[in-house]
């Protein structure tokens, strides 16, 4: 999601406004070149789709085997694009020594659901596929996202368990858009003190509804939709879970984070008290600065190789 968070400010959604707000959001990411090599790749998407491009941020030097991780971008499944967090992606792969792949999925409401899962999955298949080109290891290979884009990270996940794979050694959601019903008369936890800055009710429920178009929401598809709708969390891999207390998806990410744990799945939730949706935004705050300390650790942790343990 767009991460307006200075005071009062709130981002106010339309088929009116689209455009407006696709022309803005890079500025809120200008964080300069990717300090990494950097890729772009053109792959093959599901059965009857276009293809589906890809930026892939390689760490510079001698080459060795490393961990993957397969990034979804946020925005409300209406907004960004691949490269609009270049700065930011390629930063992590060096850091972290991995290879980032980005996916620049399609978006509503010019394609509806399920165009946007199925490019992400494409993706991840073909990195899969592709790992000893891309110098990645198959046992380490992460799929990650912030707000809407780990919305479809926490819905990859289930969908790569439901089909056989690839396997997935973590999924790591920064504050993710789990549920359709938050904000709207069916929420299932509605809480007064979330949604007032940068995320509200009334732009999440545009963008939802952007990427729902007539699909019911009904059948066995429905975690693949909106995570949360999943009857069965059994067999995901391990979780990294980051939200602020005043982000208005502070409750679904709670209880999906509550699910997963007893569903046996291992999940390290943090909550950042007072923050809002897309805090780290501000890179020198306090929760942020913290926020990135823990999600640099949590990464490491759970993508390192076993003799690292």
């Amino acid at each position: 999601m767009l991460p307006l968070i200075d005071g009062d400010v709130k981002l106010e959604l339309s088929d009116a406004k689209l455009d407006e707000m696709r022309a803005l959001l890079p500025m809120f990411y200008d964080v300069g070149p990717s300090p990494a090599t950097v890729s772009h790749v053109s792959v093959p998407g599901a059965a009857g789709q276009p293809d589906v491009t890809l930026v892939v941020h390689t760490p510079k030097g001698a080459a060795h085997v490393r961990p993957g991780i397969l990034y979804i971008h946020g925005g409300g499944m209406v907004l960004g694009d691949a490269v609009m967090r270049q700065g930011i992606d390629g930063a992590r792969a060096v850091d972290w020594d991995c290879v980032m792949v980005c996916v620049d999925y399609r978006l509503a409401p010019e394609t509806r659901f399920p165009g946007a899962i199925e490019d992400c999955y494409a993706a991840l298949t073909w990195m899969a596929q592709n790992a000893e080109r891309l110098g990645v290891d198959t046992n380490r290979i992460a799929v990650m996202g912030d707000s809407a884009g780990a919305g479809l990270a926490a819905s990859i996940a289930q969908l790569a368990r439901d089909r056989g794979g690839p396997y997935l050694a973590a999924q790591i959601l920064i504050y993710p858009m789990l549920d359709y019903r938050t904000g709207a008369d069916d929420d299932p936890n509605p809480n007064p003190t979330t949604g007032e800055f940068s995320w509200t009710r009334e732009s999440n429920r545009y963008g939802w509804s952007a990427l729902r178009g007539d699909y019911a929401a009904a059948d066995a598809r429905a975690g693949h939709f909106s995570a949360a709708l999943a009857k069965n969390l059994t067999d995901l891999p391990p979780a990294f879970i980051a939200t602020g207390t005043l982000d208005l998806f502070f409750e679904e990410i709670m209880d999906y984070a509550r699910r997963l744990c007893r569903a046996g799945v291992p999940t390290e939730l943090h909550s950042y008290a007072g923050a809002v949706h897309g805090f780290d935004i501000l890179p020198d705050a306090a929760v942020t600065k913290q926020f990135h300390t823990d999600l640099e650790r949590a990464a490491r942790r759970m993508l390192a190789a076993e003799e690292e343990i």
